[in-house]
């Protein structure tokens, strides 16, 4: 039987970055573990992230402040998987009732696989592919600073080895591949 997920993190997206990250640092006492112009990953505990904050003046300067629902504020809420045999069992599961993810991305330190809900909200499923200090070093690395975003990967690919009896190392090891593009349907594009 699959496990079930624990919370991760939330991801928003915000015209007012400064006062956005200020916020979250103050209310949560939490510290920044990787930030540049566009997004930033805070977290309050040994999580390599609680929260990243989207900076939609870079991201997507052209849009209007107001554009509406799927803009400014929740962009996704993640889930943790202890497994990635839990990750993509649960895939083969919700697959069969034709629920896909709209995007299977590997960020480095978790292999994700990303879905919307009826109404459009996105939620991320996870597994992660290392400690939290192998995370933090990873998000304070060039490696991370040059891709934020990660590299997709085939989750048709992922199921079939899985079944064939690939380790949890080679099933979350962080493929080879060119950044990801972050699809529409995340919201950020």
């Amino acid at each position: 039987m699959t496990s079930s997920p624990t919370f991760s993190h939330v991801v928003f997206m915000t015209r007012r970055f400064e006062e956005m990250k200020a916020w979250y640092m103050n209310v949560f006492g939490a510290e920044i573990v990787h930030g540049d112009a566009a997004l930033a990953f805070l977290t309050y505990d040994d999580e390599s992230h609680r929260f990243a904050i989207a900076n939609l003046d870079i991201l997507k300067p052209d849009a209007p402040a107001d554009s509406g629902h799927g803009e400014i504020g929740l962009n996704h809420i993640a889930y943790t998987y202890p497994t990635a045999a839990d990750l993509l069992e649960t895939y083969a599961r919700l697959r069969k009732q034709g629920v896909t993810p709209y995007w299977p991305v590997h960020h480095g330190f978790t292999l994700s696989m990303y879905y919307q809900d009826p109404d459009g909200n996105r939620i991320e499923l996870q597994v992660e592919s290392c400690n939290s200090q192998e995370a933090f070093d990873y998000m304070r690395s060039n490696a991370f600073a040059s891709n934020p975003v990660g590299v997709e990967f085939d989750p048709e690919d992922l199921l079939a080895r899985y079944r064939e009896g690939a380790s949890e190392a080679e099933l979350t090891a962080f493929p080879a591949g060119s950044p990801s593009a972050i699809p529409e349907a995340h919201g950020i594009a």
